[in-house]
């Protein structure tokens, strides 16, 4: 792997962590985007680990280089937790990088050690990408919303969808392709931790026709609205004065995850049963599948990315296995099958 960063002492702290490992070999280091681009091409590293703030040639502009002429896998080490920092870091993983890892203490982080195995299991993920389902997000301008008041009355459809490594930019796939007037409300779990969710939804929201916000606790849950789970906190619906609202909290992690979604899928499925449709996209290990299958056992529809779309197939394959599909579709096609099944859905309502 190739390790890229614009200090030294972070290009030989994360050489060391990533070779104590015994599991990857360190085949050089850059200290820039236009060295990293160089080092590319003559070592053919499998996997790139990229700092996104450095001079000459940043890091996203690097990234953009990368995925258009060389594609391989590759995890950005991000020194920032808020502002536009958090925004590029989205913007990364939209781009396509496969993960990011905080780094603890900003941009030269002493106790980079302490997030050892965060950054393990990131390159553990890069290791198995498929990079079929890794192309380019082509340019998305900010569309135009529908003028007229939005719904005040509480959702009666409800979308659920779980995603986690690869999420950002599949969700960047199907989110902006719903249309304003799905009637239904969406709910999102992306596996994320604080500081980022924010910016995730931020993004969305001016990608999309919908209205996507980080989900706050008490907000009432109506049609046309996108609500993304914040980082760190597991999100349910549940019932208030017979009106459905979000509600957060901050029991243990489920699968080593915290937001998971299973909460929120067994909660939706027990209080709307046949009115919701589950989503399963691209991610490591199984969250998810439970809760799908706890949707389709109350009547509900379920969707699961295919595998030569989904950048990790674990949890579409768990979700599959567990509970099956109503329908298994490729990226593009997941924003036109959720239109269809809560059309479906509320005609046979």
């Amino acid at each position: 792997m190739l390790v890229v960063d614009d200090s030294a002492f972070m290009r030989k702290l994360i050489s060391e962590i990533v070779e104590g490992s015994d599991e990857f070999r360190v085949v050089g280091t850059a200290r820039n985007g236009l060295d990293a681009l160089s080092q590319i091409h003559s070592l053919e590293p499998s996997i790139v680990t990229l700092d996104l703030e450095m001079p000459e040639l940043d890091g996203l502009q690097t990234l953009g280089y990368i995925m258009s002429e060389t594609p391989r896998p590759v995890v950005i080490l991000s020194g920032a937790s808020t502002g536009n920092g958090t925004d590029v870091t989205i913007r990364a993983l939209e781009l396509g990088a496969v993960d990011f890892v905080r780094k603890p203490s900003g941009p030269i982080s002493l106790d980079l050690p302490l997030v050892r195995e965060r950054l393990l299991t990131a390159l553990r993920a890069a290791a198995c990408v498929n990079l079929r389902g890794v192309p380019m997000l082509g340019r998305t301008g900010a569309p135009r919303r529908a003028s007229g008041p939005l719904a005040i009355a509480g959702a009666q459809t409800l979308v659920v969808i779980a995603s986690s490594t690869g999420g950002p930019r599949a969700l960047a796939e199907v989110i902006p392709k719903l249309p304003r007037a799905l009637a239904a409300a969406v709910l999102v779990v992306q596996h994320m931790p604080s500081g980022f969710t924010r910016s995730l939804a931020a993004r969305l929201d001016v990608l999309s026709p919908l209205l996507v916000s980080e989900a706050e606790a008490g907000t009432p849950v109506v049609h046309g609205h996108v609500y993304v789970a914040p980082g760190g906190r597991h999100m349910r619906v549940v019932m208030k004065d017979e009106a459905p609202v979000i509600a957060l909290e901050d029991s243990p992690p489920i699968w080593g995850v915290r937001p998971s979604a299973d909460p929120l899928f067994r909660s939706v499925a027990e209080l709307f049963g046949p009115s919701v449709v589950g989503v399963v996209l691209t991610g490591m290990g199984r969250d998810g599948a439970a809760g799908l299958r706890a949707i389709r056992d109350a009547g509900g529809s379920g969707i699961v990315q295919d595998a030569a779309t989904s950048i990790i197939y674990g949890m579409p394959q768990a979700a599959l296995a567990t509970a099956g599909a109503d329908r298994i579709a490729a990226l593009p096609d997941i924003a036109p099958a959720i239109t269809e099944l809560v059309t479906r859905r509320r005609g046979s309502a």
